[in-house]
């Protein structure tokens, strides 16, 4: 969720991941540790005309805190190093990672901090919370949908857009979209 991007990828797939039963959002109180392993951050930036491109983030680490008694009170931290984007195409790659985008040789990081968590179902939340890339800070909501519990591992969907002239990474609009999808899979580990 700590994810500001223009040509953002999250490059970490889930290869095998075990199957989860459905859970509510206050049987899953507890502290987890993002685990790299079954997790995953995708961005999409589309084209006009159609087409576009796909890509995802290798490095990432975080923490999910849910709060039993107030969700309100639960909290998510993010942080996405963009060195690592992956579109599979080295030059897009390069060009993602130089100043003219992320500028990762000079901001290592891409944090995201919630301010808010706010139900919206049994299994469902919006995060709200700060972005910050390339030294700017802006708030961005995100939808979070519990996938499930089990041996003490929490899986995650979460979806958002980003408006990534807001970062000052508005290169190649208006021929590129000004708005980054993302499409993750957190999946933390208790303790």
């Amino acid at each position: 969720m700590h994810t500001r991007i223009l040509g953002l990828a999250a490059f970490a797939a889930c290869l095998a991941m075990p199957v989860y039963a459905a859970v509510a959002l206050s049987d899953a109180a507890g502290s987890y540790t993002i685990s790299p392993s079954g997790s995953s951050i995708h961005f999409t930036i589309g084209k006009a005309g159609g087409g576009g491109f796909d890509g995802a983030f290798g490095r990432f680490k975080g923490t999910i805190r849910i709060d039993n008694a107030d969700v309100g009170r639960s909290k998510v931290d993010l942080t996405i190093y963009p060195e690592s984007v992956g579109t599979g195409q080295g030059r897009i790659d390069a060009f993602l990672r130089s100043d003219a985008v992320f500028d990762s040789a000079n901001n290592p990081e891409i944090q995201f901090r919630s301010t808010n968590v706010t139900r919206t179902g049994d299994t469902t939340a919006t995060v709200t919370g700060r972005l910050t890339a390339r030294g700017k800070t802006f708030s961005e909501k995100f939808t979070a949908e519990l996938g499930g519990l089990k041996s003490g591992t929490i899986k995650f969907h979460v979806t958002g857009k980003v408006l990534r002239s807001r970062y000052g990474m508005d290169v190649g609009t208006p021929l590129y979209s000004n708005v980054v999808d993302f499409n993750m899979t957190l999946t933390g580990r208790r303790g």
